[in-house]
């Protein structure tokens, strides 16, 4: 059962996040590391480490199509839902990124003890 979801402002504006030459940055919210990468505009968020050989996925670039590609194997993920586009049958943690009027907010599923 999915936990509620938590909203965890990550910058003032989008302008605010700094990111590397390949347009991923890290940052930690909630005290985890999380990705954050830019697209034609957008901003998307997921797992810092690969499912598949926990390569860190910020050390990676993003191709033309958008997917993130992982950096020790070059499996490819959709930013948006985490699918695994290049067939090895992994799926990437993303997040959801909400710009409003007073920031940039990072939605993470919130769950109590034991994960209820």
């Amino acid at each position: 059962m999915a936990g509620k979801m938590e909203w965890h402002k990550i910058a003032a504006d989008a302008e605010e996040l700094i990111f590397d030459s390949n347009n991923i940055t890290v940052i930690n919210c909630n005290n985890k590391q999380v990705c954050i990468a830019r697209f034609k505009d957008q901003l998307f968020a997921f797992a810092y480490l690969c499912p598949h050989a926990s390569g860190i996925m910020a050390n990676g670039y993003i191709d033309p199509l958008g997917n993130v590609v992982c950096p020790i194997h070059r499996y490819k993920f959709s930013m948006s839902n985490g699918r695994n586009v290049s067939g090895e049958g992994y799926h990437l943690k993303t997040y959801p990124i909400e710009i409003r009027g007073e920031g940039v907010f990072m939605g993470m599923e919130k769950s109590g003890w034991l994960g209820f």
